[in-house]
């Protein structure tokens, strides 16, 4: 399967999730233009909109190390059913990421494959603020 190394990786991701509120696992795998692949897993907080979900941390764990290209992002969880990305991580995927392959897949190993266009299909980008000037 094309992205079976990468989903292992959020699989193994995913076993360090820090989860004590929700119990809610979360691992998320995302690969590079390179072959780089980039793992990540939720980590939660008391506080709770200080939590990170695996996808973001994944991503900024890649771009605070390099700045690569992406080709595809893996999200796994502990429940049957695929589970998407939340709202907030929609938005970084298009972002940081751009419009690539997101493999969804469920603990019972159902995948399904999409374009992060698909999810958010009108992102807020960094060529909105272009048609604001700066002001001085």
């Amino acid at each position: 399967m094309k992205y079976s190394t990468l989903v292992q990786a959020a699989k193994k991701a995913k076993r360090y999730s820090y989860a004590p509120y929700s119990n809610f696992r979360v691992g998320a795998a995302v690969l590079t233009k390179s072959g780089k692949i980039y793992t990540g897993c939720n980590i939660e907080n008391s506080s709770y909109s200080l939590t990170i979900c695996a996808e973001r941390t994944a991503l900024f764990k890649a771009l605070s190390e390099s700045r690569p290209t992406f080709t595809a992002l893996a999200i796994t969880s502990d429940s049957d059913e695929l589970i998407p990305p939340c709202g907030a991580c929609r938005q970084v995927i298009m972002d940081l990421a751009g419009d690539i392959d997101i493999i969804l897949t469920s603990n019972d190993g159902a995948m399904k494959i999409m374009k992060s266009s698909e999810l958010l299909p009108l992102p807020f980008t960094k060529y909105a603020l272009r048609k604001f000037p700066r002001k001085t």
